[in-house]
């Protein structure tokens, strides 16, 4: 009996990109079965994403798009071909579960909408991920990441209180909602099973980004309009990156009269500065410039043992190589080794839980189209000669 929690459980993906896919990886590498479709006449912008194994650019060699799609399978079908739209059908009706992530009304257009799909399978379950959700005045919003971190407040909240809104380095929103979208769908699944009934499940990327912001938001509400704090800490002073040797910074947070003693006594700073915490806040940026100068030339991480040492909260400031060679995670076993064709042999994240009494897996994310016979002979029953001829009519690419 697999000790796989989602054994069994039968996905078809639709998603492109990162909201949707990052949503079934999870249930993925928790053991369902997911199906991922791609065409090849447009392809999932996940796989035209850098970075790329060997530097060239490869829809079979990005990184993005192997780290969003590990444990699925992966076939092409070209939508826009009524006979593909009949095989999409066969894999909705197999599957358990639906996910997609185009903008509001494409998959009604292609003949997939909900209503659609209830009548090929009554208990479906279909989960639609957007920017702004599917219902409102922004139902129809086409966009990405960054219409999520306008419309929910994150970029105005980001960033420095001198300075323009701070746009994310990357899309928060795809990271975010996919998290709301996988606890639902699980839900959802648990519902079904007590009482046999469907649903569709609609995920915005705003949403979840409002959540996340909760308190900032009710901060800004208050104060009548965005605060941006930068590195700052409404409660806690020193709060900050401070700079140390070859380049390296370390984090330093102190919350409590103690660590401040503490952070005295290392520093040979007069506590005096800032005796409460009111006034340290008041202080910060005499405290931040003093800290910053005796920081500076340390070595982070052994910098970051001393002051944990003292019960100061520090931590060095960690890059991408430092992440991939970071012991805890490596001990933890988040990083599972996989062997692909363009990636070559090299580490994926996994799923960042543990059970006692399950399992998970992480396996290699699909070639384009590299399960199309498994999945149109094995599992939805087309014969060789249907496959064949649908290869050959382009509805199969």
């Amino acid at each position: 009996m697999s000790r796989l929690p989602l054994a069994g459980v039968k996905i078809a993906d639709f998603s492109w990109v990162g909201a949707g896919p990052r949503a079934t990886k999870d249930l993925a590498d928790h053991g369902a079965t997911v199906v991922k479709v791609e065409s090849r006449k447009r392809l999932d912008l996940g796989r035209i994403s850098p970075p790329f194994a060997g530097g060239k650019k490869d829809p079979d060699g990005s990184v993005f798009f192997g780290i969003t799609n590990t444990s699925k399978m992966g076939i092409t079908l070209n939508l826009a071909d009524p006979r593909a739209i009949e095989v999409a059908k066969k894999l909705i009706a197999w599957s358990d579960v639906v996910v997609e992530n185009f903008s509001t009304g494409y998959m009604e257009r292609i003949g997939l909408g909900f209503d659609t799909l209830k009548a090929l399978k009554p208990d479906i379950i279909m989960v639609s991920v957007s920017v702004a959700g599917r219902c409102g005045p922004l139902s129809s919003l086409r966009g990405y990441g960054n219409s999520a971190a306008a419309l929910s407040g994150l970029a105005a909240l980001s960033g420095w209180p001198d300075r323009d809104p701070h746009m994310p380095p990357f899309a928060y929103g795809d990271v975010v909602a996919p998290l709301f979208a996988t606890a639902a769908t699980l839900a959802a699944i648990e519902h079904r099973r007590m009482t046999r009934e469907g649903q569709h499940i609609d995920i915005s990327q705003v949403e979840p980004l409002v959540h996340t912001l909760a308190d900032e938001l009710a901060f800004a509400q208050r104060e009548g309009g965005a605060e941006k704090m930068g590195n700052a800490s409404r409660t806690m002073a020193p709060h900050g990156v401070y700079p140390c040797a070859s380049g390296r910074w370390i984090a330093i947070a102190v919350a409590t009269d103690a660590q401040w003693a503490a952070l005295c006594g290392m520093t040979a700073m007069d506590p005096a500065i800032g005796a409460t915490a009111e006034a340290r806040r008041a202080a910060a940026g005499t405290i931040d410039a003093r800290l910053a100068a005796w920081t500076d030339g340390h070595e982070a991480h052994d910098l970051a043992d001393r002051l944990a040492e003292a019960g100061i909260p520090a931590e060095a400031v960690q890059n991408g190589r430092d992440l991939c060679e970071d012991q805890e995670l490596r001990a933890a076993g988040h990083f599972w080794k996989i062997d692909h064709a363009k990636l070559g042999t090299c580490d994926m994240p996994g799923p960042p839980l543990r059970y006692s009494a399950a399992e998970i897996r992480v396996e290699a994310p699909p070639m384009l189209g590299q399960h199309n016979r498994e999945v149109f002979a094995e599992i939805l029953g087309l014969s060789d000669e249907e496959i064949e001829a649908l290869a050959a009519e382009g509805a199969l690419t």
